[in-house]
This record gives structure tokens, sequence and C-alpha cells, in this order.
């Protein structure tokens, strides 16, 4: 496993919003079973309160488009559409997938702290048309620990990303969801084929114990 440092660490919670993980959201209107995609709170949770007993950097990513979707492109609008859940369309949480709607926010749980760094992004990735990369840089940062949802698309791609611009990763296995239950193995399996060609996939034990056992604190 690289080297868990917190001082050259991130952790990346990806898209554990409303949308994806409560009912009335958008994965609920595209017919996902949101109980699923919110299964890993507690141990995002967990990786979490971990994380801010050290000086690692923490970063909370939201999916989602301004309210005029001029940020989205028509692919990913045509899809929503085929998916029964139209992007900028009304719902029980807001319209979906729109920024500043009460779905697109954060769960309860899993609200960032002043200070940590929250990302809007409109793509599936967390580089996409994001300032990640500066931030990384800017805090010297080497080794990226990813969560959140969802483990076949946001997570996957965020991690590619990563990996080719020289980050060594960890996934965390079980602070990740997939949006179908047959996905979530097989999208943690490719990553560590060839000696770990996307990184590592760790347990949560496994982190907390690292930072656990750092000696730092904030």
């Amino acid at each position: 496993m690289p080297d868990l440092d917190p001082h050259v660490t991130a952790l990346i919670v990806i898209d554990m919003q409303r949308d994806f993980c409560s009912s009335g959201g958008y994965a609920a209107q595209a017919g996902l079973d949101t109980a699923r995609l919110a299964a890993p709170i507690a141990a995002v949770r967990r990786l979490l309160d971990a994380a801010r007993r050290t000086p690692a950097l923490v970063v909370h990513t939201r999916e989602g488009h301004r309210p005029d979707l001029s940020d989205c492109p028509p692919a990913k609008m045509r899809r929503s559409v085929a998916a029964g859940a139209p992007i900028g369309s009304p719902g029980p949480l807001g319209r979906l997938l729109v920024r500043g709607e009460y779905g697109h926010d954060f769960v309860d749980e899993l609200q960032p702290l002043p200070g940590e760094v929250v990302l809007d992004k409109p793509g599936y990735g967390a580089f996409h048309q994001t300032d990640l990369a500066q931030i990384l840089a800017n805090r010297g940062i080497a080794t990226l620990v990813i969560c959140g949802v969802t483990t076949e698309v946001c997570v996957h791609s965020t991690l590619r990303e990563a990996v080719d611009r020289g980050y060594d990763c960890v996934v965390v296995g079980e602070a990740c969801a997939a949006s179908q239950p047959q996905l979530h193995e097989p999208a943690l399996a490719m990553i560590g084929v060839e000696g770990g060609i996307f990184g590592r996939v760790a347990a949560v034990a496994d982190i907390v114990g690292a930072w656990t056992h750092t000696g730092d604190a904030r």
C-alpha cells in the first residue's frame, strides 16, 4: 500500500449527495436503489473522522450543473432523459443535479467542515473542469484515498485520471457503492490487476489504523 503520511495524502469523498443517496433525488428518479448508495455513509464517516484528526487534506466533490444547464453536455442530457430522470427537471429535493438545490448538497451525516475543500464538478471525474489538480499540487499531495459513489462511474473516473497524473491511489472498497450490486466487486477487482495498475483497494480499518498511529494531530 502507498505511504499514507497524512502530510502528503488527501481523502477524496466522491458525490455523497442527497441526489444519489436519498429518496426523491436523481438516483431515485432514475430507478436506482438509494439505500444501496447510502450504505457506505457510516464507513465514509469513519474515514472523515480519522482524517480530521491528522493534517490530511479533505476534499468533497458534488456532481451537478449550473441552473441554466449550460455546462451539461447534450449526450449526458439525453442519457438522463432516457433513464427517466432528466437533469434539471423538478423533483422532491429540487431540480435534479442542479447546483444550489437541496438534492445537490451532501447528506447530513457527511457535511464538510469549515476549511475543507468542496468541488462542484459537471462531469464524472473530479479533475474535469475543476481546480482539483491545482489544489493537490499546492499542498504537495502524493497519495489519494478515494471513496464515495458510484464505484464504477465517478470513483473510477477520478481514480483513472489520478493514476495518469502520477498519484498513488487507494480505493476504500467498503466506503464505495455501485449503482447495481453486480458492478461493485468487478470495479474493485480491476484496480489491482497487473500489480496494481490503478492502485490498491483497502479496508476502512487499514486507513484508520494507519492514520491513528501516525502520531500526528491537528
